[in-house]
């Protein structure tokens, strides 16, 4: 991922910055006829994950291609000419979203260079949190890099490895590095694929035919037609070649995995499964408990489309009130998100969403959405709802207040950004125009995804956009906040 200021304000999320946006959707096919074209089905399934750019490198036993370019899947690889040009039994893609300085064509993955073993190529969805630090040393000590990504610190650390397998080596470097990371690898002996030994972002395996197949969710086998093997396991090394031997090894013990708890509530597409169970499932069973946690007196259940849908059907079906469509959103209205200034933001609000008027004037409203970020969108919704003649507008959220920054390959803004970071529950109820708001508790949103509850010494997943309780150490944003303490103060008095 590109490595971006710690804690700097991020425009790529929605057109009102109110949606967490995953960063990268990773595919990798090897001993696949049409390696390549498999890979951009697989890619174009895993759209949702990133929508700035998307790339593709291919091997045919004796030569590695890649194709890149900004846009979606379609805009790159839809043509036969794209596909011929990357011959091969094996390929690995990508599709990102981009950070603040990162959208150039030299960030966009798989990242390829020539080591001494041989081609390497490497595609990653997740964010190294000591990236920062590493690539300081590393070019100390002689390395030069091409693009401002967090990634190529792994190549680099690949490169200066003294271990002698391409395996031995990769594994060294990841011991160097902390933070997030699922890996998809392409080397001239075959394909290796890893997650981070906590397993915060996803990864599975599947098969389809001969082929060994590596996605991010399980939905891109169902649209190449493979069939799910299982999940790849936090900290593990899945290693298959070209005579179709897969190896695994397991170099960094037995940590508690910690998943990223978000990809239930909102990233994972809904027809996927996570963690073993299905993510529309989950969704529905969150809105339940969000029903039972936090009634409501109302006439109507609207969801805020699309990702309030399943959540909504929950809530709906748990408290006994109609499931209707109060706000109809149009699929054809362009990615506004870039665009900084709050009037822009606020009229692509309308563009998107339009409130059901014969369906809710005159009546008592629930709104259901995933999330609160910065609020801007909530706002606009509940004042879209009134303006159609809802006699009451009540918001409830299906996850808990989202009060701290990710770092994990989560697109965020600063923390002093986050609503839930600055207010209280009524502030924010009142900041947003509702009649009443409510967001499920963290304990409820581990029993809507099947555990027992929080285990406060020992968290089954990452949730620390909820929390605060980061999983791993976060060695730049210590060294920056170090640097922000040492800058002198200037003198009131002297302005």
């Amino acid at each position: 991922m590109p490595m971006t200021p710690l804690n700097m304000t991020h425009p790529f999320l929605d057109a009102d910055g109110d949606k967490l946006r995953e960063e990268c959707g990773i595919f990798g096919a090897i001993r696949a006829n049409d390696a390549a074209a498999a890979t951009a089905l697989g890619l174009h399934a895993l759209q949702h994950r990133g929508q700035e750019a998307a790339g593709i490198v291919s091997f045919d036993g004796k030569e590695f291609s890649a194709s890149r370019g900004l846009g979606h899947v379609a805009d790159n690889f839809s043509s036969h000419e794209a596909i011929a040009a990357l011959p091969g039994h094996m390929a690995a893609g990508h599709v990102r979203y981009s950070t603040t300085g990162g959208s150039g064509l030299r960030n966009i993955q798989p990242l390829y260079a020539d080591l001494a073993s041989g081609g390497f190529a490497v595609a990653h969805n997740g964010n190294i949190s000591n990236a920062g630090a590493l690539r300081k040393d590393l070019v100390n000590k002689g390395s030069i890099f091409q693009s401002t990504s967090d990634t190529e610190v792994i190549i680099h650390l690949v490169a200066t490895s003294r271990y002698p397998t391409i395996a031995d080596r990769l594994v060294d470097a990841l011991r160097l590095v902390e933070g997030a990371y699922a890996l998809i690898v392409m080397t001239p002996e075959g394909m290796i694929a890893c997650r981070d030994p906590l397993g915060i972002r996803p990864l599975v395996m599947g098969r389809m035919g001969d082929a060994i197949l590596f996605a991010s969710e399980t939905v891109a086998f169902d649209v190449v037609g493979a069939e799910l093997i299982r999940e790849v396991d936090p900290g593990e090394l899945v290693m298959v070649d070209f005579a179709g031997d897969v190896r695994t090894i397991r170099p960094f013990g037995s940590p508690s995995p910690r998943p990223c708890i978000f990809e239930h509530v909102y990233f994972s597409r809904p027809d996927s499964v996570f963690a073993g169970r299905s993510v529309y499932e989950a969704r529905k069973a969150i809105g339940a408990q969000l029903a039972l946690e936090a009634p409501c007196d109302a006439d109507l259940v609207v969801p805020v489309p699309d990702s309030g849908v399943p959540a909504a059907i929950g809530f709906a079906k748990q408290s006994g009130l109609p499931f209707e469509l109060g706000i109809i959103r149009s699929h054809y209205v362009g990615r506004t998100f870039i665009q900084p200034s709050d009037g822009a933001r606020h009229s692509s609000v309308k563009r998107k969403h339009n409130a059901n008027r014969a369906l809710v004037e005159g009546k008592r409203i629930v709104l259901i959405d995933d999330s609160i970020v910065r609020g801007t969108t909530s706002m606009k919704i509940v004042e879209m709802m009134r303006e159609a003649g809802a006699a009451e507008v009540h918001f409830r959220v299906a996850s808990p207040p989202t009060a701290h920054s990710c770092f994990y390959g989560v697109d965020t803004p600063e923390r002093s950004k986050l609503l839930a970071a600055r207010m209280e529950l009524e502030p924010m109820r009142t900041f947003i125009k509702a009649d009443s708001l409510a967001f499920i508790s963290i304990d409820g949103l581990y029993r809507a995804v099947g555990r027992e509850g929080r285990d406060a010494a020992c968290p089954q997943f990452c949730d620390a956009c909820f929390t605060g309780d980061y999983p791993t150490s976060l060695t730049d944003l210590a060294i920056a906040e170090q640097k922000s303490a040492e800058l002198p103060f200037a003198d009131p008095k002297a302005a």
